[in-house]
């Protein structure tokens, strides 16, 4: 993998990627999400490996079976009334790494995490929630779908296998 758990000595007070929303979250929360337990952030550093270049977020979470598109729905048992996924609630490249690959690079980086994972805890798939229309086209360049009345994408873990096998 390329990244690692973010840590006390991670660089995050310098961090921008453009988007407030994404730049607060690493400077304020992140670590006390991951001490709680509630989610799990991963860092790309720089050569310094104090730097952060980019990041993402994994957690647990599941999907109501009713929100997936019919061809996925009919593969699956309608006993369930929802379905495990893991969430990438965030992903941000630093401004000064934009527009170089690393943006691949990291997806790459947190779809084989949550690929290598989900035979461990059960995961159908990966869900993301876009910030905004220029993360939802990056999305759907990478085969994410939209899920019907709802602003989230997904990718299966089947997709996945077929990806990294």
């Amino acid at each position: 993998m390329l990244t690692e758990l973010l840590q006390k000595k991670h660089n995050r007070i310098d961090f921008d990627c453009g988007k407030e929303l994404l730049n607060n979250y690493l400077k304020n929360q992140a670590r006390q999400d991951q001490t709680r337990n509630l989610a799990s952030c991963f860092v790309l550093l720089d050569d310094d490996a104090i730097q952060i270049k980019g990041y993402y977020t994994l957690s647990n979470t599941s999907i109501p079976l009713e929100s997936l598109p019919d061809s996925l729905k009919k593969k699956l048992p309608s006993s369930y009334q929802s379905i495990p996924t893991t969430l990438m609630g965030r992903f941000a490249i630093s401004n000064s790494y934009q527009k170089k690959g690393l943006g691949k690079l990291l997806l790459v980086d947190a779809l084989m995490r949550c690929y290598e994972y989900s035979s461990h805890i059960g995961s159908f798939g990966v869900v993301v929630d876009p910030i905004d229309m220029e993360a939802e086209r990056f999305y759907s360049h990478y085969k994410f779908i939209k899920l019907p009345d709802s602003g989230k994408m997904f990718i299966t873990m089947k997709t996945l296998e077929i990806l990294f096998k």
